[in-house]
C-alpha cells in the first residue's frame, strides 16, 4: 500500500480518525474534507487502497480495498479480499493503540466501498472503537453476522446515505440499517433528500457533530 495521507493534530493528539476512500479514489480525495471538520486534538489518517483489477469495472486496475464482483445485494462477494482488507484496517488501529491512543478514542469512517469496509472492520475488531461513520456504504458479508461480530452492542455508528444514489442504491443503505439494528443498541441512519453518490454540506455537518460527540477533548 502507498503511504497514507496523515494530517497531524494541531493540539495535543488524544484521538484519531481513520477514513477510507471509495473505489478508484486515493487518500488525497477525502483528506481536506476530513481535516476541515475534525477537532484540533484529532489526527486524521487517509490511506490509499492497493491497486488491483476490479471485476465490476471489466477487470481494470484501480485503487480498491477488495474486489467488487457485482452491485447486487445477493451477489457473490470477495470474502477473502474483504477479510484481508479488514486486517489492514485493524493494523492501522493497532498502530494508533501502540502510540498511546486507546481504541475508544479512534473513529473509523469511509465513503462507498470504504464505508463498507469501515463498518465490517469495526464490527469484527475485538475492542470497541469510539465510533464508525459509513457514507453511501453497505455491510459486506452481512450473512456472517452476528456470529462473526467481535465488538460490543454499544458500538456507535453513523450511517449516511443519499436517497437518489445511483451507484450504491438507497435500498442497500436501508437494508444495512436494518441489519445493524439487530446487532447494535443504537445505530443511527441518516438519509439525505436528492443526494446522489456523493457528500453534501449537511452530511459533513452531521459527521462533524458525530466526531465532536464521540471524540471529545480530554
Amino acid at each position: 500500500m502507498a503511504a497514507p495521507i496523515v494530517i497531524a493534530a494541531t493540539a495535543k493528539h488524544t484521538a484519531t480518525l481513520i477514513f477510507l476512500h471509495g473505489l478508484g479514489d486515493t487518500g488525497q480525495g477525502w483528506a481536506s474534507a476530513m481535516a476541515a471538520l475534525r477537532p484540533p486534538h484529532v489526527k486524521v489518517i487517509c490511506p490509499t487502497a492497493p491497486t488491483m483489477p476490479v471485476t465490476l469495472n471489466a477487470g481494470f486496475r484501480m485503487p480498491s480495498w477488495f474486489d467488487l464482483r457485482t452491485l447486487d445485494a445477493s451477489g457473490p462477494e470477495d470474502e477473502e479480499g474483504i477479510k484481508q482488507a479488514a486486517k489492514q484496517v485493524h493494523s492501522m488501529i493497532d498502530n494508533e493503540i501502540k502510540d498511546g491512543i486507546p481504541a475508544d478514542r479512534i473513529v473509523v469512517g469511509g465513503f462507498s466501498q470504504g464505508g463498507a469496509l469501515a463498518l465490517y472492520s469495526a464490527l469484527v475488531y475485538p475492542q470497541q472503537l469510539a465510533g464508525v461513520v459509513s457514507l453511501s456504504g453497505w455491510l459486506p458479508l452481512h450473512k456472517s453476522f452476528p456470529s462473526s461480530m467481535k465488538t460490543t452492542k454499544d458500538l456507535s455508528i453513523l450511517q449516511c446515505h443519499g436517497d437518489c444514489d445511483p451507484v450504491v442504491p438507497f435500498k442497500w443503505g436501508q437494508m444495512t440499517a436494518s441489519v445493524l439494528k439487530t446487532l447494535l443498541k443504537e445505530p443511527e441512519f441518516k438519509s439525505y433528500r436528492g443526494l446522489m453518490h456523493t457528500s453534501s454540506d449537511e452530511e459533513l455537518r452531521d459527521i462533524k457533530d458525530f466526531i465532536d460527540k464521540h471524540l471529545p477533548p480530554h
